[in-house]
């Protein structure tokens, strides 16, 4: 993408950033990224508050998306509104368009440590006192919480709805209606969660993707929370069910809270900062939910390589993860009576 664009992209950050000049010294692809790239940047500025060598990521789209994510413009807006929260994030920079790189794309602060969940399962040291980090990142989604609607620069997220466990399931079941594969393990889990739905006295501003996996940490601890593009409005107990679901502790399953540490560890931070006091019972159905809606994500995902529209072995075997999913549905639900 650079070799073409790479003026273009220079003389932006030259302008955003209030510089006589911008020289990209290095580019580089980050990992991951099956619904966006993230290419991290040294730049070299002359001039201007940044001037010196501002180490950054560009955020732009992938060639292809999944529908329910947001634009570049929406996640920046939402970026923007976490830092200003107090939340963990990269300082959000510049937003730009496709007139510069032919896709849109933002600029934000690069964090340090890594995101990389293999990472963080192998190497213990990573995250500091894991406990701690499990209730640092309870604290995270308290601050998140606290910003409710209306906000008028998040004018672009849909309205908040009463039930937003019901609107989620309603999706699903439409979607699954429309494939050509019967999953009959995720209509029981869809029914289940359909009988016990409840309502969301408040709905709040919520990450939707809060997972080991999705924030930076180091030696010390949390760095930055990533991934902003399904945030919505929504009951704040779906962040701390899906950061608890068994589908994302990658294999440490007596770590319930990601993998990484406790689940009172988690509630314990959310609850000092939120004020709020957690019913143990509500959350285990957002876990429910949380491996309804991965299951049906990883389908689309391996629907994105089946249909050529992006041959890709990470979304092939994306797919192939939904029996595991669906088990783990019928083993939570099974004995659980509407």
């Amino acid at each position: 993408m650079w070799d073409a664009r790479r003026q273009a992209l220079e003389a932006f950050l030259a302008e955003k950033a209030g510089a006589r000049s911008a020289r990209i010294d290095d580019a580089r692809l980050l990992s991951g990224g099956a619904i966006q790239e993230n290419w991290l940047l040294s730049v070299s500025l002359t001039g201007g508050a940044h001037e010196g060598v501002l180490a950054c990521v560009l955020r732009a789209d992938a060639p292809s998306g999944v529908a329910v994510s947001h634009s570049r413009a929406q996640e920046f807006a939402l970026l923007r509104e976490a830092f200003a929260a107090g939340v963990t994030v990269p300082e959000p920079l510049w937003l730009g368009d496709a007139s510069v790189l032919g896709r849109d794309f933002f600029v934000m602060r690069k964090a340090r440590g890594t995101a990389a969940a293999h990472r963080l399962m192998k190497e213990p040291h990573l995250g500091g006192d894991r406990e701690r980090l499990v209730e640092r990142i309870g604290e995270e989604m308290a601050r998140l919480h606290a910003i409710r609607p209306p906000v008028e620069r998040l004018s672009f997220l849909p309205a908040p709805v009463r039930s937003p466990a019901l609107q989620g399931v309603k999706e699903f079941r439409h979607f699954l209606d429309g494939h050509h594969t019967a999953f009959p393990a995720l209509e029981w889990g869809l029914r289940w969660l359909e009988r016990n739905a409840p309502e969301t006295a408040q709905p709040v501003l919520t990450h939707r993707d809060f997972r080991t996996g999705n924030y930076m940490v180091d030696e010390a601890g949390l760095t930055a929370v990533l991934d902003w593009e399904f945030a919505a409005w929504s009951d704040p107990l779906e962040d701390l069910g899906w950061f608890c679901a068994r589908c994302w502790r990658f294999g440490q399953l007596g770590k319930e809270a990601g993998g990484m540490g406790s689940r009172e560890a988690l509630f314990r931070g959310y609850e000092r900062v939120s004020g709020r006091r957690l019913e143990r019972d509500a959350v285990l159905y957002w876990e429910v939910y949380a491996h309804v809606r991965w299951a049906v994500i990883a389908v689309q995902q391996g629907e994105r390589h089946v249909s050529g529209q992006e041959p890709s072995l990470e979304l092939a075997l994306t797919a192939h993860i939904v029996p595991e999913v669906e088990l783990e549905i019928l083993r939570m639900t099974g004995g659980r009576h509407a």
